[in-house]
């Protein structure tokens, strides 16, 4: 079923767009005839990236559009148009250039996004016609998953605890034969996963652990971890007014790695998946965990709490020790889960961390490949040591302010085997700003990478 921006066939009425960029408008005025040389002219249109200009018909009406792009490569090239045309369908021009049209319709498909479940949208937006060619199935595919991601976080988190995350990857798993396990409350004690519990114990919704299984037993393992802290009031250490009031989106990582499993199941990719996502709330309550409190982990080691607000890597610990425990082909987990990335990086690049040069590489190109843009940043072994504690196996947090992201990775990597590639997305998992095909809220960053490089690796069933 075609986004509610897309159209599977292009309707004889719709308006043609043509897209140029500044160095093909001169030619291309040169062979248009004079009547539109003169209205393309006297609208000023210069082809720049995001304008456009509206070409009337001889009746008066709107017939054709023409407008400006700068990479033609880039999904976001014509993805304001969605909203910015007037209501109604249209297609890509004949002469549009060819590697344009998958690409325009992806961005054109996002940027129409609205997430409705609350406020009804102002206006439709325009609708684009599926440019022949391209793969409707898998472009929609695609645009589910991010849009998934998007309505996950945008939930707020009274609508969204971890019952309701369990729910929805119940759901998911459901729609494609797949098999889950939840573990609730006291019972993540008896199962071995102790640090979950601890996190979690103290919210009125009982804490969970997501287990996800799908595929063929004998293909190659693939396991994907998410965060999902269903919010995070950073609990006896608390967070103040201004860093609580986006603690809904703190199940980000769990929202893309349930995306990014319905990406690989709907297109068949030929491994064995399995998906982790501990989800729980931290909250305050007088059996909360307190800073100094020494807990264990399913892994063994010992842990001390430095700080009741670095919880996102207490439940990760749990969960990568599992998914490690059956020695996968690579671990990819996704987490919004450090604040030093976000000063590092800004908030609209994600930074990679990976034990694993060929896998590392491998993301990174699929990254620039499908401008789903990561940055990776290191595994620095010298900063381990700021995680030692006089009482504990290892701390929760460095003992420096600085190198925040990367102590946090080091600490992540100390519940999984060394020898299994694995990569960490520390994510922002929110636009701050809208930009063409990404809306303010809620966002998939990284999930597009992952998902390409996967392909790349392992091919189609």
């Amino acid at each position: 079923m075609p986004h509610r921006s897309l159209i599977e066939n292009s309707p004889d009425d719709a308006t043609p767009i043509v897209a140029l960029d500044a160095d093909a408008l001169p030619a291309w005025l040169e062979r248009a005839d004079p009547a539109l040389r003169r209205w393309v002219t006297a609208t000023a249109f210069t082809a720049r990236e995001e304008t456009f200009s509206l070409i009337p018909d001889a009746e008066h009406g709107l017939g054709a559009v023409v407008a400006g792009i700068g990479d033609p490569d880039s999904p976001w090239a014509l993805a304001h148009l969605a909203t910015a045309l007037p209501g109604g369908d249209y297609r890509l021009a004949a002469d549009c250039p060819a590697r344009l049209g998958t690409h325009a319709a992806l961005g054109w498909a996002l940027h129409g996004y609205h997430f409705g479940r609350y406020k009804t949208a102002e206006r439709a937006p325009a609708r684009l016609a599926i440019p022949s060619g391209a793969d409707a199935a898998d472009l929609e595919a695609q645009v589910f998953a991010v849009c998934l991601v998007r309505d996950l976080i945008n939930t707020p988190a009274e609508d969204m605890g971890p019952e309701s995350l369990a729910d929805r990857a119940t759901e998911i798993a459901q729609a494609h034969a797949a098999q889950t396990e939840i573990i609730r409350g006291a019972a993540l004690l008896d199962a071995g996963y102790p640090a979950i519990h601890a996190v979690g114990r103290a919210s009125a919704r009982a804490p969970r652990l997501i287990d996800l299984r799908w595929g063929d037993p004998d293909a190659p393992r693939v396991t994907v971890i998410g965060k999902g802290v269903c919010f995070d009031s950073g609990g006896l250490d608390l967070k103040g007014a201004a860093g609580m009031r986006l603690m809904k989106k703190d199940m980000g990582g769990a929202a893309h790695a349930l995306a990014l499993a319905d990406l690989i199941m709907k297109t068949a990719l030929p491994i064995r998946l399995r998906v982790l996502i501990p989800a729980v709330e931290n909250a305050v309550s007088g059996n909360a965990l307190r800073p100094g409190d020494v807990i264990a982990s399913r892994k063994g080691l010992s842990i001390e709490v430095d700080n009741t607000d670095a919880e996102g890597r207490l439940v990760l610990a749990d969960a990568l020790a599992e998914g490690g425990a059956e020695r996968p082909d690579l671990i990819i987990d996704f987490a919004t889960l450090t604040g030093a990335a976000r000063v590092a990086l800004g908030t609209e690049l994600p930074a990679l961390f990976c034990n694993d040069e060929p896998l590392a590489g491998s993301l990174l190109d699929a990254a620039t490949a499908v401008h789903d843009p990561i940055w990776r940043l290191p595994l620095h072994r010298p900063y381990r040591k700021l995680l030692d504690s006089r009482v504990a196996d290892i701390a929760n947090a460095g003992s420096a302010p600085y190198g925040g992201a990367i102590t946090a990775a080091l600490f992540l990597s100390e519940f999984l085997p060394a020898d299994v590639p694995w990569a960490h997305f520390d994510i922002m998992a929110w636009n701050s700003r809208a930009r063409p095909g990404r809306p303010e809220g809620g966002e998939a960053m990284g999930l597009r990478a992952a998902f390409a490089c996967l392909r790349r690796r392992y091919g189609s069933a």
